[in-house]
C-alpha cells in the first residue's frame, strides 16, 4: 500500500478554490470588456444616443430658399419695326482739274485732291470727282518712266484723309495678264496721309478699263463699287489716280 501523504491531501483543495475564483474573474473581465466595446461601437455608430457623456452639438436646421423662377427679358417691343436712314443726296458740279508737278521733292506736301460731290450710289464710298485720272509719276520720281501703276486715298465725312484700317483690292487683266493684288490704307504715305499704291509694270502699258480697284473694310466687306480704269502707254500718264470719299 501507498503511504498516505497528509499534506497532499490537505493543500489540493484549496489550489481549486483559486482556480475558480480566477476563471470567474477573467470571465467577468472579458464580460465588461465586450460590454465597454459594444458601448463605444453604438456611441461611434451613432454619437447621439441618450448614453453618450460627450454627444456632440446639434447641427443647426438648413435655411431654405424659393426656387428662383427665370423670367425671360425681351429686346426688342413686340411690334418692333426696323427703321431704314434716309439716303441723302448731293449733285454733282465741275471740279477744277488737278495739275501736279511730274516731280515730288522730299518734304513737299502731297497734292491736294477735289472733293466728291456726287450722287450717293448706296456704298458708304463712292469715288472722287475726277477720278480716275492719269498723271505722271509722282510716287517714285527716281524710276521716271521706267513704273507704272496705280495709287489713291480714302477720305472721311470731314474730309479728312483715313490713316489706317481700310483694304484696297485691284482686280482685272493687263496685256492679257490676270490681276489680282491687294493694299492697305496708309501704307503709301508718299501721296499723303493714308495713301495706298499698286505696281503694276515696269514701263507704261495702255489698257481699256480691263483693270478695276475697290474698297474693303476689315471683314473684308465691300465699302464701294468696283471702279474700272484705264492705263496709257505715255510716260506723262503712267500713275492712274484713284480716289474714294465716304457719304454715309
Amino acid at each position: 500500500m501507498d503511504s498516505f501523504d497528509y499534506h497532499d491531501e490537505i493543500i489540493r483543495p484549496h489550489r481549486d478554490k483559486s482556480a475558480i475564483v480566477l476563471n470567474v474573474l477573467t470571465g467577468v473581465v472579458i464580460l465588461i470588456a465586450l460590454s465597454i466595446g459594444a458601448v463605444f461601437l453604438l456611441i461611434f455608430i451613432n454619437p447621439y444616443l441618450g448614453f453618450n457623456p460627450f454627444p456632440p452639438p446639434t447641427l443647426p436646421a438648413l435655411a431654405s430658399f424659393p426656387t428662383a423662377t427665370p423670367t425671360p427679358r425681351s429686346m426688342f417691343p413686340p411690334t418692333w419695326t426696323p427703321t431704314p436712314s434716309p439716303v441723302p443726296t448731293s449733285t454733282r458740279t465741275p471740279q477744277p482739274t488737278v495739275k501736279p508737278s511730274p516731280t515730288l521733292a522730299a518734304g513737299t506736301p502731297a497734292i491736294q485732291l477735289p472733293q466728291l460731290t456726287a450722287t450717293n450710289i448706296g456704298m458708304p464710298f463712292v469715288l472722287h470727282a475726277g477720278d480716275p485720272v492719269a498723271i505722271p509719276n509722282i510716287g517714285h520720281p527716281e524710276a521716271g518712266c521706267d513704273w507704272m501703276g496705280v495709287a489713291g486715298r480714302a477720305f472721311n465725312l470731314s474730309g479728312a484723309p483715313i490713316a489706317q484700317g481700310l483694304f484696297v483690292q485691284m482686280g482685272g487683266s493687263l496685256d492679257g495678264q490676270a490681276v489680282d493684288m491687294l493694299s492697305m490704307i496708309g501704307t503709301a504715305t508718299q501721296y499723303g496721309q493714308g495713301g495706298y499704291e499698286f505696281t503694276l509694270a515696269e514701263k507704261p502699258v495702255a489698257s481699256d478699263q480691263s483693270l478695276w480697284v475697290q474698297l474693303f473694310d476689315q471683314a473684308m466687306l465691300p465699302l464701294s463699287d468696283k471702279v474700272p480704269f484705264s492705263t496709257y502707254a505715255e510716260c506723262n500718264k503712267n500713275l492712274a489716280l484713284v480716289n474714294f470719299n465716304q457719304v454715309r
